[in-house]
């Protein structure tokens, strides 16, 4: 059931001693009225967080209020989160008077907890992970008081559960559910141009390289004169990162003897056309056309720029080198599921995009890659069924 109301430590009451930053905080924006939904969405729990938002706009027509950093695009309300002062809690509650309050990820704010555990707000955390207290000092018995406000701790996964139940979380309380839905990346295309180009490709095997650096164009074109070995009809389509770059990229492939259509010179690929030279405005296009993906600016380029979810929710098998960029935690859950192949090398490009020529081999991937992209849905309508339960003042 959570802690009682009167759980003020010597913990929180040294906590609560610390010092306030300087500066005033941003009005917020007008509670609408009716009920409010609150999520506090921390660091990786942005995106997961926006999709139980957007949902519950959608599907149950309440006001969501978002607290995290930044202004994410997002039907819901947004602010900052209040400082965790008492006084900066207790005028951001005043406000909001929010009926539940959904915390992502393994934060803990102790003086909001405790002031919103005071007001009978109901508490869930979700997406949960090894808690933490984000001020620096000691604060004896505070994590696990913290804890114990909550009505349901939902863990990410066993390691997640076993640091939240040495941390003092007990009971059925604590549920091992997996991550939540995330925004989908799945982009957008138009179906005519797919259906049209689906038919002038015929059954020819096709490869996409995607965001593709300078540095990085002579590896993918002898990927591709290797695979014509083994696929003599294979078609590339290649995407360079620059889109002035496609020109001169055409050029030199046609005086090597490549036969090159260029999209941008509105030239359609025939039945000899080998390369396929388009721009990076149509990425929901080509991912969906092409059942292997190389995401460029990972072998020789500064970094993968391309979200890699992107490339799985289409079915795609994936191809990286080792330098993900900003994609890490991505790419690092992909790999795991085997749902993306690392290459280290053009040579290892070669060989990879041979591998997945082989039709079964490029489907188990895609369909690992998109199970990835795709999972949490689930986990997510649990969610949305506690916090439908605490409007609708049934038990949890």
């Amino acid at each position: 059931m959570g802690l009682s109301l009167g759980w003020k430590s010597v913990g929180l009451t040294l906590y609560n001693l610390g010092a306030r930053p300087e500066g005033v905080q941003n009005a917020p924006p007008p509670r609408p009225g009716g009920s409010v939904v609150w999520c506090h969405a921390p660091g990786e729990a942005l995106a997961p967080m926006l999709e139980l938002a957007r949902r519950l706009i959608d599907e149950d027509g309440v006001t969501v209020l978002v607290t995290c950093d930044g202004q994410p695009a997002t039907a819901a309300l947004v602010q900052p989160a209040p400082l965790d002062f008492p006084r900066d809690v207790a005028a951001f509650l005043d406000h909001w008077r929010p009926d539940v309050a959904v915390m992502g990820g393994g934060e803990l704010r102790p003086a909001l907890i405790h002031e919103a555990a005071a007001r009978r707000i109901k508490l869930l955390m979700v997406e949960a992970r090894a808690p933490w207290i984000g001020r620096q000092g000691f604060f004896p018995g505070l994590v696990k008081a913290s804890l114990g406000a909550f009505a349901r701790v939902l863990a990410v996964d066993e390691a997640a559960a076993r640091a939240l139940r040495k941390a003092g979380v007990e009971g059925d309380r604590l549920m091992v559910t997996g991550r939540m839905e995330e925004p989908s990346a799945a982009l957008p295309h138009v179906e005519r141009d797919r259906a049209a180009l689906a038919q002038s490709f015929a059954t020819r095997p096709v490869w996409l390289a995607a965001d593709i650096a300078v540095a990085e164009e002579a590896a993918v074109i002898t990927a591709h004169r290797e695979a014509l070995r083994l696929a003599h009809r294979l078609l590339l389509i290649l995407v360079p990162r620059n889109p002035d770059r496609a020109d001169a990229l055409a050029q030199a492939m046609e005086a090597e003897g490549w036969r090159v259509a260029c999209r941008a010179h509105d030239q359609d690929p025939d039945g000899e056309t080998e390369a396929y030279i388009v721009s990076d405005a149509e990425y929901g296009l080509w991912y969906r056309l092409a059942p292997v993906t190389f995401l460029g600016g990972s072998l020789e380029g500064d970094g993968c720029r391309r979200n890699p979810m992107e490339t799985a929710a289409m079915g795609s098998a994936i191809l990286c080198g080792p330098k993900p960029g900003a994609w890490g935690t991505a790419f690092g859950r992909l790999a795991a599921a085997r749902a993306a192949r690392m290459v280290g090398s053009g040579a290892d490009l070669a060989q990879a995009l041979g591998d997945l020529l082989s039709p079964d081999r490029a489907a188990r991937q895609a369909q690992a890659a998109w199970g990835i992209a795709s999972e949490g849905a689930e986990v997510t309508e649990r969610v949305m069924g506690l916090v439908r339960n605490v409007l609708d003042g049934e038990a949890l």
